[in-house]
């Protein structure tokens, strides 16, 4: 169906939305209903048929952040219209619109949506409705994030849908996540699927920038303003101006620095050291760390006033070992990236490799694991990668390992025990088995699963 051809409702309590709404789409569909009130869904939807519903996830009622939306959604499937349902949601409901599309909504759009991209939205839906030729496969759902982040998962999936709806808007992000979970390549991805993508992406590791360094990196100085500042240099932030900037590690800045961020973020404008004249300056705002949300909401480490002007919106990176089967999909992709960057014939993964992929609790994330292929691909000499040439780095459990699951904890412990006890007995097998309690093929197969 065409839009031409398209009946519109619209379902928001807020007349400005309604009329925006109505004045966008008037000319570009056969017709458009707008309602205030929720509560006549099933009276319009009795009285007239419509191919596309375009519902709020707020209404002042007595239920609150977004739940009204998915209330109102589930009425409309048991109505049983055949309506195709597009969420509309603020920054802040972006986790519940995500959760919305396995209830049966479409898809949803983030307020405030720029028109071009609502009218594309509606058109998408309705070529969806059409059938499954039409439709975008699970396959292709990472390419709209770009070749270095994949995942099937459910998880990689949400974060997907989440950065396509949220990059065309100017809201601040904070991505959370263990070192290696792709932190920066969301920040990347962000960056490229926004309307800022043709200007500046400009990274800064502000973890590891002094107190001397803060301000003259992120902000700029002027001539003369310290010992070595021989010239006028522009900062970071002036960089960046009409794109992004990607403050990495922010959870590791100081109090001090802390505030003078706050301050330029307020103003939306910096003053070169040595310099009284303010620059105004128009970023994006993009900021990652690994510390728990938990730990940056101790305001005896971190602002809470500057928490909420970087964190509009949040996207939290699952671990790998969360992931299921995207290790393989990834371990496969650095398979093909260093067979071809090396010049080496592509081997595919045995049974073995397979399994010890899927059963390691990758400590260090994807950094580990594409650094782990390299090393296999190098080194291999066979017709398979074989689980032999799977090297974890030791360096990955030397840091501490407080937050790891039960089971991880258990296995590390019982790899502990048995080592001890084979030292014990000079390698002798027989004897080890016996004092742990196990058959000499138990044991083997516990040798083989922690590679000892």
């Amino acid at each position: 169906m065409t839009l031409k051809n398209a009946s519109i409702l619209v379902v928001d309590d807020d007349t400005d939305v309604l009329t925006a709404v109505r004045l966008l789409l008037k000319t570009e569909v056969k017709d458009v209903v707008t309602e205030k009130n929720p509560q006549l869904l099933q009276q319009i939807l009795s009285a007239k048929k419509f191919d596309v519903i375009l519902l709020d996830m707020n209404f002042t009622s007595s239920i609150n952040t977004g739940n009204e939306g998915l209330f109102w959604l589930r009425k409309i499937k048991e109505l049983k219209s055949e309506a195709a349902v597009i969420m509309i949601t603020a920054y802040g409901d972006v986790d519940l619109a995500v959760r919305s599309l396995k209830e049966g909504a479409a898809d949803f759009v983030v307020k405030p949506w720029h028109n071009d991209r609502l009218i594309g939205t509606i058109k998408e839906v309705l070529k969806k409705k059409e059938g499954p030729a039409n439709a975008k496969s699970e396959s292709d759902a990472g390419s709209i994030i770009g070749t270095e982040l994949l995942g099937n998962s459910e998880l990689m999936q949400a974060i997907f849908y989440k950065v396509e709806k949220i990059a065309p808007t100017d809201a601040n992000i904070l991505i959370l996540g263990e070192n290696g979970t792709g932190k920066d390549l969301i920040a990347k991805a962000v960056h490229q699927h926004s309307l800022r993508a043709a200007k500046p992406f400009v990274k800064v590791d502000v973890g590891a920038l002094t107190d001397s360094l803060f301000e003259s990196e992120l902000f700029g100085h002027k001539k003369g303003a310290f010992t070595d500042a021989r010239e006028d240099r522009p900062g970071r932030f002036e960089s960046a101006n009409g794109g992004t900037i990607f403050l990495d590690e922010i959870g590791n800045i100081s109090l001090q620095q802390q505030a003078k961020l706050l301050s330029v973020l307020q103003n939306r404008q910096v003053t070169r050291l040595g310099s009284n004249t303010p620059v105004p300056i128009d970023v994006r705002l993009v900021c990652a760390t690994n510390l728990p949300i938990a730990e940056l909401a101790n305001e005896g480490r971190f602002r809470k006033d500057l928490i909420y002007r970087i964190n509009t919106v949040e996207i939290i990176m699952p671990p790998l070992r969360k992931r299921g089967k995207d290790i393989l999909l990834l371990a496969n992709f650095f398979n093909k990236m260093y067979s071809k960057k090396y010049m080496k014939p592509l081997l595919p993964f045995d049974n073995g490799a397979t399994e010890k992929l899927l059963t390691y609790p990758f400590p260090g994330n994807v950094r580990e694991l594409q650094y782990t292929i390299e090393r296999a691909v190098i080194m291999a000499e066979g017709e398979e990668l074989k689980a032999a040439d799977l090297l974890f780095s030791p360096i990955e459990f030397t840091t501490d390992q407080q937050d790891e699951p039960d089971e991880l904890k258990l296995s590390a412990i019982e790899k502990n025990t048995i080592l001890r006890v084979i030292e014990k007995h000079n390698g002798n097998i027989t004897k080890a088995a016996k004092e742990l309690g196990l058959t000499r093929t138990a044991l083997y197969r516990r040798l083989s699963k922690y590679d000892i």
